[in-house]
């Protein structure tokens, strides 16, 4: 029995195909070969297309059919994560209007600051377990104020993994977890908030029918499955949001567990069984996938926009070099990079800065001594003191890891960043190998009911490594001390 997990993430879509039984991949692939762009009209801005999602998401599939390493119509369960906040907005007849206003886009910043006061602070958090903020309905409200004549033809908002599983399946549905993405779930009445839609003047008739995460979200069309070589009728299973999703792939499920990732944006996300929220929305608080109103699972969410599209960003910029060679390169450099410093915020406005767009800046270059490889390090250690400088605020907030699990992936590749990563928080990390689209997989499993309980979709797992901090914590955090007051000058 196989399952099929569909990741689409803001690079790229991959996909995996995981034996049930053992639940090892047999498969993974990406497409397209190169990164996919973001397209940004005006700064700040930033879409993509849900129609090219969808085509990558079809290209994957016969991308991983054709390596004939399993038999396509032996897939019993589909399961998707997705790049999380993003709006998709559909006519009567599921047609996109526009392209998608994604996860890192900040136009809405404002919108959401107004909605905050007017709602008021204290019932917004109490909740809503977060600002408004940059969120999906700040997003749509923006589309509502700029773009009346499109928004009058909405008729149903989606987020991406609802959208593309919609394409497969004909139907509509969405869940709580992705719902509280997007700021619309009230927790405390447990419905969708009276004062959000209130507010900005929406009409509820917008938000498809309301779905557990682990359940039927429709099935294979018979269109489709003749396209992509898949049996007729397969069952979605399973749709989250990519750090809900990441967090599950690491068996993150219970109170007091942590996961990690450093791909396009970082991630921090720890599970708490109690509606917390950060006063000042600095981190954020979602419905886990495996929350219930009787069995709060709340996800704590830090969020770095500028990781891996910072190194990306560095790999063109210095002339193309592989993550391979960038990694070994700054493997070359002592720590600390010799006095080179990097803040990764060239990615929109950080939630973790109180929505400032701080921009990323290059700090103490020195043209007689530093090179691409110190560029290289200090890219990857300044990530590291933008995850130290989170993992504070979110202790602030009662979130204290003794260990963080992360997929040995992206940013995690890279010894380098793995070593300041641990050093500068100066906690272990778990090295598993997972990733989204196994995650998804392995999701649709549990949601097919394959396993019983969620954690038996994990029983095979072991973590290939377990990095301690070592005699260098000090000398890190030194460095993040000098690190953090650059920051704060740019921030004052």
């Amino acid at each position: 029995m196989l399952l099929l997990g569909i990741d689409i993430g803001t690079s790229s879509i991959k996909v995996s195909v995981v034996d049930a039984l053992s639940q090892q991949r047999i498969v993974s692939v990406s497409w397209p070969e190169t990164e996919t762009e973001i397209i940004s009209k005006q700064p700040g801005w930033a879409e993509q297309s849900p129609s090219m999602w969808w085509e990558h998401t079809q290209q994957a599939i016969l991308k991983a059919n054709a390596t004939k390493k399993y038999d396509p119509t032996a897939i019993s369960a589909i399961g998707i994560s997705y790049q999380m906040h993003g709006l998709v907005v559909l006519d009567k007849n599921n047609n996109v209007l526009r392209d998608s206003i994604i996860w890192c886009d900040s136009r809405a910043v404002e919108i959401g600051n107004q909605a905050f006061d007017a709602i008021g602070p204290s019932n917004s958090l109490q909740h809503l377990l977060n600002s408004p903020g940059n969120f999906t309905a700040s997003k749509l409200a923006w589309v509502k104020q700029n773009e009346p004549a499109l928004y009058e033809q909405i008729d149903k908002i989606m987020l991406p993994g609802d959208y593309i599983a919609l394409q497969l399946t004909g139907s509509a549905t969405t869940s709580i977890s992705a719902l509280s993405e997007g700021v619309f779930w009230d927790f405390v009445n447990n419905e969708l908030s009276e004062d959000v839609f209130s507010h900005y003047g929406f009409s509820k008739s917008v938000i498809p029918e309301i779905r557990d995460v682990f359940t039927e979200h429709g099935q294979l069309s018979s269109a489709n499955a003749s396209t992509l070589g898949l049996k007729t009728g397969i069952p979605v299973t399973y749709k989250a949001g990519d750090q809900p999703n990441n967090a599950l792939s690491l068996n993150v499920l219970e109170a007091g567990e942590v996961a990690a990732t450093a791909g396009t944006s970082g991630v921090i996300y720890g599970v708490s069984d109690e509606l917390t929220f950060d006063p000042q929305s600095r981190i954020n608080s979602f419905a886990h996938v495996n929350h219930t109103a009787a069995q709060k699972r709340i996800g704590v969410l830090l969020c770095i926009n500028g990781t891996g599209i910072l190194n990306r960003w560095v790999k063109n910029t210095t002339g193309n070099q592989s993550y391979q060679q960038m990694n070994e390169a700054a493997a070359t450099v002592s720590i600390g990079s010799n006095g080179l410093f990097v803040l990764p915020f060239g990615n929109g406005a950080e939630r973790m800065l109180e929505n400032k767009i701080a921009g990323a800046h290059v700090q103490q270059l020195d043209f007689n001594i530093h090179t691409n490889a110190h560029l290289f390090r200090a890219s990857q250690e300044g990530i590291a003191f933008a995850f130290r400088y989170g993992l504070d605020i979110m202790r602030e907030n009662k979130m204290n890891p003794s260990i963080i699990r992360a997929g040995r992936a992206n940013m995690f590749l890279s010894d380098v960043f793995t070593r300041a990563f641990v050093n500068t928080l100066n906690i272990p990390v778990e090295l598993h190998n997972c990733d989204g689209s196994v995650g998804a997989a392995l999701g649709a499993g549990i949601g097919a009911g394959i396993y019983k309980h969620p954690k038996e979709a994990f029983s095979n797992a072991a973590p290939l490594a377990v990095i301690e901090p070592d005699s260098t914590v000090q000398q890190y955090n030194s460095l993040y001390e000098e690190w953090n007051t650059l920051l704060q000058k740019q921030l004052s």
